[in-house]
């Protein structure tokens, strides 16, 4: 029975520090911890980088992107999300990563290519899923479709956090 009391109490301890984690770390527009979890800004130096997530429908429709006429998606659909998770038993820092295909005509998205700099990991990622090709040009998927809706998620250890950004997309 102590057993089992030790346990409530260490996953209640630990779920309030966690949320407090996230207040602290995502403070709403207003001090409150709100919606703000729907956008992630990563602070690095002087430049503070921010990805904008799925939003939740409030009364308010998604803006679509500008396009031409004819153009079935454009590199706006696709949204890059990445944020710190536990660090490696070494020490190392270690990041999620989300990119997802949020695409509004229903078009599923190959070729994606991220301006990644010079993008490396002390954790393999399978390169099916997420490789740099040369200086400041990663591939996602393989080069494959992220079907309308999909995510493909990856996690990379290293000392600092990348930013990532859409280069170029193909539609598929």
């Amino acid at each position: 029975m102590n057993r089992r009391l030790l346990l409530v109490l260490l996953f209640s301890v630990s779920t309030a520090v966690l949320f407090l984690f996230l207040i602290v770390q995502f403070p709403g527009e207003s001090g409150s911890f709100g919606l703000k979890l729907m956008g992630l800004r990563i602070k690095q130096g002087n430049n503070t980088f921010s990805a904008l997530h799925r939003k939740l429908l409030h009364g308010t429709t998604m803006k679509e992107p500008n396009r031409l006429p004819g153009e079935k998606c454009t590199k706006a659909d696709i949204v890059i999300n990445q944020g710190a998770t536990r660090p490696l038993p070494t020490g190392i820092p270690t990041y999620t990563v989300e990119i997802m295909n949020i695409c509004v005509t229903g078009c599923d998205i190959s070729g994606i290519h991220l301006n990644c700099g010079w993008f490396s990991s002390a954790r393999l990622i399978n390169p099916k899923t997420f490789r740099r090709l040369r200086y400041n040009d990663c591939l996602v998927n393989d080069g494959k479709p992220l079907i309308n809706g999909g995510t493909v998620s990856f996690q990379y250890a290293n000392t600092f956090l990348y930013p990532l950004f859409v280069s170029r997309v193909i539609c598929s």
